[in-house]
This record gives structure tokens, sequence and C-alpha cells, in this order.
């Protein structure tokens, strides 16, 4: 191999070499947390949240449909969430995605909740998050942070990390 060659590849290869350690650099200084992006949510009570309203507060998104197994199996387990975090300041919002009022009311006459209910018709999380499989869960910290999220069914220990994460602790 003549020696142009050789040192074209090795240049080529530091070239390379270097590309990767400044990607891996830029990529290690994203602690900076992700802001929650401005939202409106009405829940079928007819209470309303936004960004201002939950200041100070740990809100969890589950994003869920009627139809999906895997959102039926952890219902229970969102609901005991709901109840067991509340005086910490955890604001539970499960949000149906694409099914009307109806549909969602007949559900939950079947299978009730303890947390609070909104529509996708009425709030812009869905499209905020691009929930287009279920569950999703979105956990903000208390300073308006995305401290987390979850795509898929989480379990137990899945979606009690996500709430360590914006500061929600096991008493």
């Amino acid at each position: 191999m003549p020696a142009s060659r050789r040192i074209f590849r090795r240049a080529l290869g530091c070239i390379l070499l270097l590309t990767a350690f400044s990607v891996f650099a830029v990529a290690g200084d994203d602690d900076q947390p992700e802001p929650a992006p401005h939202f409106r949510a009405k829940t079928l009570t007819g209470e309303t949240f936004n960004n201002d309203s939950v200041k100070g507060k740990v809100v969890l998104f589950e994003f869920w449909t009627t139809w999906c197994p895997y959102c039926k199996r952890e219902q229970a387990l969102v609901d005991q969430v709901n109840q067991q975090y509340a005086d910490q300041g955890l604001v539970v919002l499960a949000v149906d995605v694409g099914e009307g009022k109806k549909k969602v009311m007949k559900y939950l006459a079947e299978n009730p909740r303890s947390c609070r209910i909104v529509l996708t018709e009425d709030t812009n999380l869905a499209a905020m998050y691009a929930a287009t499989s279920y569950p999703i869960y979105v956990v903000v910290d208390r300073d308006g942070n995305i401290a987390g999220e979850q795509r898929g069914a989480a379990g137990e220990r899945g979606l009690r990390n996500l709430l360590r994460r914006a500061g929600i602790e096991d008493k």
C-alpha cells in the first residue's frame, strides 16, 4: 500500500474518531432540563389545569385508551399512585386519546377510576407528546420541567422510578 494511502486512511480514522468523541461530548451536555410545553386540560368533572395551576406540583400525564389492554392492566396502579402521593403534591391527569365522551363514560361506569380523566377534545396534551401508542407516561417536576417519559407499560417499578425522578419519594 502506498504511503499516501496509509496517511489518508490514518487521517480519515482520526477524523472519524474525533467526530465520534465530539458527538458524545455534546450528547453528554444534555443535562439541562427540558421545560414542559404549555398545556391546558379540562377534566370530565370540569376542573381546569395548565402550567400555572400546577406550578410547585409534580404532574403525571397518563395517555391511554379504553381498548388498550396494557392501559387497563395498569389502571389500578395509576389510581393507587394518585391516592398515595396526592399529599406530596402529585397531580395525575389521565388523558384518554381519540375517543368520545360517551364511550369513555361507559367504560368508566364499568371500570371506575380515582384519578382525573381528560378527553382529547378538552386538551392539547396528546398532540404535544405525540401520543400514538399506549400507555404513555410523562412526569413533570415541580419546576415545570420534564423529569421523565415512558412509552409503553411501565409496571410498578417503572412508574415509581419516573415519580422519583420528579421528587416524589416512597413513604
